[in-house]
C-alpha cells in the first residue's frame, strides 16, 4: 500500500512504502485544554443558571452546587487519567471497557453512542446555534425550516473542518475557546465592577429561601453537570496528543479546574445583576445579563454563544468519532469505520457517519426523549468506568506506567454517579429509561452474528471498497500505546 509520510502542515511529504496509515500526534497541551475548555464550555452556562437556581432556592446553595458540579468534573478527569495510563490507547470508554471487560460490553457502548448518543448530543448543539443565530435576524421568531437548515449548515462546515484535518480543528478548537473565554471574562469582570459599585442583587440574600428537599437539590445539581459535561473528550483523543503523559494530565485536570473557576465566577456575576426574577423568565440569561450591562453592545453575548456553541459541536465530533475508529481497529465494529484518508490522516468515514445521523436527528426536529435517553446513559457508562479503575487496580497492579490516584476518588466518584442515575428515575420515571435498557441489550443480536461469528454480508464489503476508491481511505496500522 501507498502512504504518505508524516506530513507538515503544508502537506508536502515524500512518498513510502507501508503497511497501514495511523492517526497523528499533532495536539500539544494548548489544544488539548482547548478540547477540555471548549467542549465543556457550550451551550450550557448561557441557559442552565435559572434551573439551577430554581431548584436550589437561593443564591448560597445555588453558588455551592456549581462549585460541587466542578469538584465532581474534577474527581472524574482524575478518576480518567489513571485509566488512560493503564489503557494507553485512543477510544475513551470504549477503550476502557474493552480492557477492563471485553469485547461484548464495549461493543454494547460504542453501538449505542455511535447510533444515539453522539449523534444526539451534536444535533442539540447545532439546533441552539440554529436558535440562537436566528434571533440575531429575526423579532418575533423564526421559521422552523430556517433553524433546521441553519443547523445542518453547522453539522456540514464541522464535518468539513474535521475531515480535512486534526490539526485545523485542533486550531478551530483553541480560537473558539478563546473566543467563549473572553465573553464569559466580560461577564465576570462586568459582574466585579457592578459589585464595586455596589449592586448586589441576589448575593446580598445568601442562604435565604433555600429549598429544603433534598430530590431539589439533586436537580439542581443535575442540571449543573449538564454543563459540566465533555470533561472527558480529550481520552478520545489519546493517540493524537503529544507527550501524553504530561499533556493528558495537565489538559484534562487544568482545563476542568479552570471550566469550574469560570463558571462559579459567571454565576456570581449574575446573581449581582439580575434578580430571580429576571433569571426564572430569561431563556437566556447571559442575554438578560448582557441588557443590564452592556447596552448597546450586549449583541456580544448572543455571538459568543454562537462561537461557543459551534467550538463545542466541533470538539465534540473531533473527539467522539474516535470511539468508532478505535472500536472498528480492534474488529468490535465495522472495519470500514477505522479506516483512515492517506492524504489528510483523519478517520473520515466516522466523520461522515456521524454526521448523517446528526443530520437525520435535526430533521426529525423532537430529540426530547433521544436527550433524556441519552443523559441517563451517561451516567451509567461513566460510572461504569469508576468501577474499571477498582477492577484494574487489581488485574494490571503490576503495570508500571500507572498514575496511581487515591482510591477513595474512583470509589466516591462511582457513588455519585449512581446517585445521579438513580435520581431521574425516582423523580421522574419515564419510558425513556426503559427504552434506554432495551436498547443496550438489543445491540447484543448485532453483536453475535457480525462481532463474535464474524458474519460478513456482501453489501459491507462492496461498501468498504467503494469508501477506499471515493474517499482514498485505508486501514490503520496497529494501536499506539505509547505513553
Amino acid at each position: 500500500m501507498v502512504t504518505e509520510k508524516h506530513p507538515s502542515e503544508e502537506r508536502n511529504s515524500e512518498i513510502q512504502i507501508s503497511t497501514g496509515v495511523s492517526l497523528l500526534r499533532q495536539i500539544g497541551l494548548v489544544s488539548a485544554t482547548s478540547f477540555v475548555v471548549g467542549t465543556m464550555i457550550g451551550s450550557g452556562i448561557f441557559v442552565t443558571p435559572q434551573y439551577v437556581l430554581r431548584f436550589t432556592g437561593s443564591a448560597g446553595l445555588c453558588l455551592v452546587m456549581w462549585t460541587v458540579g466542578g469538584i465532581i468534573s474534577l474527581m472524574g478527569a482524575l478518576t480518567y487519567v489513571e485509566l488512560a495510563s493503564v489503557v494507553r490507547q485512543s477510544g475513551g470508554e470504549y477503550a476502557f471497557y474493552y480492557k477492563t471487560f471485553g469485547p461484548l460490553p464495549a461493543f454494547i457502548y460504542v453501538f449505542t453512542v455511535e447510533v444515539a448518543m453522539f449523534p444526539a448530543g451534536a444535533a442539540v448543539g447545532c439546533l441552539t446555534f440554529a436558535e440562537y443565530f436566528n434571533s440575531m435576524l429575526y423579532d418575533c421568531g423564526s421559521p422552523e425550516v430556517s433553524k433546521k437548515l441553519v443547523a445542518v449548515a453547522v453539522i456540514v462546515t464541522v464535518m468539513v473542518i474535521n475531515c480535512y484535518s486534526v490539526l485545523l480543528a485542533s486550531r478551530c478548537q483553541v480560537f473558539f475557546t478563546a473566543a467563549k473565554l473572553i465573553a464569559l471574562f466580560i461577564i465576570i469582570i462586568g459582574g466585579l465592577v457592578k459589585i464595586g459599585q455596589g449592586y448586589t442583587m441576589e448575593l446580598s440574600t445568601g442562604f435565604d429561601g433555600t429549598v429544603a428537599s433534598p430530590a431539589s437539590a439533586a436537580l439542581s445539581l443535575y442540571f449543573a453537570m449538564f454543563a459540566y459535561g465533555g470533561w472527558n473528550n480529550i481520552y478520545y483523543l489519546l493517540e493524537e496528543v503529544k507527550n501524553p503523559r504530561r499533556n493528558i494530565v495537565l489538559a484534562s485536570v487544568g482545563g476542568t479546574a479552570l471550566t469550574t473557576l469560570v463558571y462559579v465566577l459567571t454565576n456570581i456575576s449574575y446573581l449581582a445583576v439580575l434578580s430571580k426574577r429576571q433569571i426564572f423568565s430569561s431563556k437566556a440569561v447571559a442575554a438578560t445579563w448582557a441588557n443590564e450591562v452592556l447596552g448597546k453592545a450586549a449583541i456580544i453575548i448572543p455571538i459568543s454563544v454562537l462561537m461557543s456553541t459551534f467550538g463545542s459541536v466541533s470538539g465534540g465530533i473531533t473527539a467522539s468519532t474516535r470511539t468508532s475508529f478505535a472500536a472498528a481497529r480492534d474488529g468490535v465494529f465495522p472495519q470500514f469505520m477505522s479506516y483512515i484518508n492517506v492524504r489528510y490522516y483523519t478517520p473520515i468515514v466516522p466523520i461522515l457517519f456521524r454526521t448523517m445521523m446528526a443530520i437525520f436527528m435535526v430533521a426529525q426536529g423532537s430529540i426530547t426523549t433521544l436527550i433524556s435517553f441519552m443523559t441517563f446513559l451517561v451516567w451509567f457508562f461513566t460510572g461504569t468506568c469508576a468501577l474499571c479503575v477498582i477492577i484494574l487496580r487489581f488485574r494490571a497492579k503490576n503495570d508500571p506506567e500507572r498514575i496511581k490516584i487515591p482510591i477513595v476518588i474512583p470509589v466516591l466518584f462511582l457513588l455519585i454517579c449512581i446517585f445521579l442515575l438513580v435520581t431521574p428515575i425516582v423523580q421522574d420515571p419515564k419510558l425513556e429509561f426503559l427504552y434506554a435498557v432495551i436498547f443496550c441489550l438489543g445491540s447484543t443480536l448485532i453483536y453475535i452474528p457480525l462481532v463474535h461469528y464474524k458474519v460478513k454480508p456482501k453489501i459491507l464489503e462492496k461498501l468498504e471498497m467503494w469508501l477506499q476508491l471515493i474517499w482514498e481511505v485505508a486501514p490503520p496500522s496497529q494501536k499506539k500505546e505509547t505513553w
